[in-house]
């Protein structure tokens, strides 16, 4: 076995240069830019199609984002696959249904730790489709076609966790 397989963390570094190769090799071959929150949308456009597949073709977002699978759409397999795999391998996979930071936070409870999951799920939802892209759309292909939309985006992104982390962590590292 390859032992960088099996790290539990990699170098940010070798990562980000991965990415930037991943980025090229998508628009050389697909003259599209990588991103993950379309693919949700067309997900939500297919199982509205399942229901009404007349009142979904109308509509003018699905005629221009048509749902269907794609390799756009795959991404989405892709990240559950490789996320499992890489915790796999490095012997990190465990199933939390609550996390012990949340715990130590706000307790046990399944339930709430659920609730509290979705809203967050469909707030960043929300916020990728309000903000025309999510971090990988806007943050690393954005970024590389020098949009000034997407560069305050990423701004946006590396401040907002920011501030996050300091509310949930404390502001100690400041």
């Amino acid at each position: 076995m390859i032992e960088w397989l099996t790290m539990e963390s990699w170098s940010p570094y070798i990562v980000g240069a991965g990415i930037g190769v991943l980025i090229w090799t998508t628009f050389l071959l697909s003259d599209r830019p990588l991103g993950a929150s379309t693919a949700y949308a067309k997900s939500a456009g297919m199982a509205e199609s399942v229901l009404s597949r007349g009142k979904t073709e109308q509509m003018p977002y699905y005629q221009k984002v048509v749902p269907t699978i794609d390799w756009q759409w795959m991404i989405l397999i892709g990240l559950v696959i490789g996320g499992f795999l890489s915790a796999y391998l490095s012997g990190t996979f465990t199933i939390l249904v609550v996390p012990p930071v949340f715990a130590e936070a706000f307790g046990t409870d399944a339930i709430f730790r659920s609730a509290v999951a979705l809203t967050g799920g469909l707030v960043l939802g929300l916020g990728a489709r309000w903000a025309g892209g999510c971090t990988s759309g806007h943050g690393i292909s954005g970024t590389l076609q020098l949009s000034l939309a997407s560069w305050v985006a990423a701004i946006c992104f590396f401040v907002g966790g920011i501030i996050v982390a300091g509310l949930i962590f404390g502001f100690s590292f400041m």
